[in-house]
């Protein structure tokens, strides 16, 4: 019996709805990471290189203009959905039952994917997660599957699109166990496994591609452990705020007709400051391979800042998107910052370790999954198994850092709510 004190789904039907969503969830990744594809070569000329070749080598007034062009896009289009559609209902509401309407998710979540394709600061990996998880909906609900692995399927269908977009199976497994069910055991357990694997070889197929970010192989040295039992609780700490600033901003962003201003305005305006920081548009791979590869202070302060004030700016004017991707471009900067400084005083490690353990401890408080965050950073680059020990301790000193901070906040919110 489950907890509702329902029998479980019988087999066949339970399985077929495995199967089914890895299935929808597999060809949501493979069409969405092909449209992005099609919109940056018609942005940017997008060839063999990387996103940030194709930018740098695109005349500037043309990036302004296709980020306005993006804004017009994603305002009109939020506009009209939000006046026309049949609700938005986020994948968190989706697993805890409510229905996802097919056409209005579809909408929501290829908009997100057009204004990213286009250059928008913010992250691709909400969109597929979303329309893998209407689509699990509705697969369960065809099937009559009772509440509890109804349940089960839609959180591992969302996990699932996630790493079908990004070829990354067991983070999209540990996805779904850590953030959205919350729950481990062999109904839970399988499924997300079998469901993401089974969405990876649909969009990419048994071969794996080549890792998101490029990072040398990684080496542990006694700095680098100080460092991280050092940092650790610091990186927590920002990014237990950067995810405060983004959850008032989501909440605070715009609707009705305010969205046909300020989306254009805001976009227009990252346009402007991609013409000198050019690695500031898209979902964040660029300015976190800037940081693995860092050689100097400056010029990468100049580019984390703008990537952070650019994606909170993007989300205020009412965009949707994710945070992950610009997490992990925010943290590595953050450790590559750290690591520049910590280098002029211990010598000897490689910028590209304390990217890696920036990445890991930021990503992990901001999104308030640690084991999801590792376990993303270790997919993305294909490296990091020989700093596994500072980059544990680093998280842990995150997650007190963020839990402290956390604490305190709320302490002062209910001090100055006394009367």
């Amino acid at each position: 019996m489950d907890p509702a004190g329902e029998a479980h789904t019988p087999a066949v039907r339970f399985l077929a709805a495995v199967l089914l969503a890895g299935l929808t969830a597999g060809a949501t990744g493979w069409f969405f990471v092909h449209l992005l594809h099609v919109l940056e070569r018609l942005a940017y000329g997008m060839g063999d290189g990387t996103f940030l070749d194709a930018v740098v080598s695109t005349d500037p007034r043309r990036r302004v203009a296709v980020l306005a062009l993006a804004g017009v896009l994603g305002g009109v289009s939020w506009f009209l959905i939000r006046r026309h559609g049949r609700g938005i209902v986020s994948v968190a509401d989706a697993v805890e039952g409510w229905r996802m309407p097919i056409v209005t998710t579809f909408l929501h979540s290829t908009t997100q994917v057009v204004i990213v394709g286009l250059g928008a600061s913010i992250g691709r990996e909400v969109a597929p997660r979303e329309m893998s998880a209407a689509w699990a909906g509705l697969i369960s609900d065809r099937l009559g599957l009772s509440r509890e692995d109804r349940r089960t399927i839609v959180a591992c269908g969302a996990g699932a699109g996630l790493a079908s977009v990004y070829s990354i199976p067991l983070s999209g497994a540990v996805f779904a166990l850590e953030v959205l069910l919350v729950r481990l055991g062999p109904r839970t357990v399988w499924p997300a496994l079998a469901v993401s694997g089974i969405a990876v070889l649909v969009a990419d197929g048994w071969q794996r591609p080549e890792p998101f970010y490029t990072v040398p192989e990684l080496h542990p040295t006694a700095s680098l452990l100080v460092w991280a039992v050092i940092a650790g609780p610091l990186l927590g700490v920002l990014g237990h705020l950067f995810h405060r600033l983004v959850h008032r901003f989501e909440i605070a962003r715009p609707t009705g007709v305010g969205l046909l201003v300020t989306m254009p305005l805001a976009f227009t305006a990252v346009g402007l400051v991609s013409v000198w920081v050019p690695s500031v548009l898209g979902n964040g791979q660029s300015t976190a391979q800037t940081a693995f590869d860092a050689t100097l202070l400056g010029p990468l302060a100049v580019v984390v800042l703008a990537r952070a004030v650019a994606t909170l700016l993007t989300i205020r004017s009412g965009a949707w998107g994710g945070t992950l991707t610009p997490g992990i471009a925010l943290g590595a900067g953050l450790g590559a910052l750290g690591g520049l400084a910590w280098s002029l005083v211990w010598p000897g490690t490689q910028i590209a370790a304390f990217a890696f353990i920036g990445a890991a401890a930021f990503l992990g408080t901001s999104m308030r999954a640690p084991f999801t965050a590792l376990v993303l950073v270790l997919e993305f680059t294909q490296q990091g198994v020989q700093v596994l020990v500072p980059a544990l301790l680093a998280l842990a000193g995150a997650v007190a850092g963020s839990a402290w901070i956390e604490g305190r906040l709320s302490a002062a919110s209910e001090h100055h709510d006394t009367p």
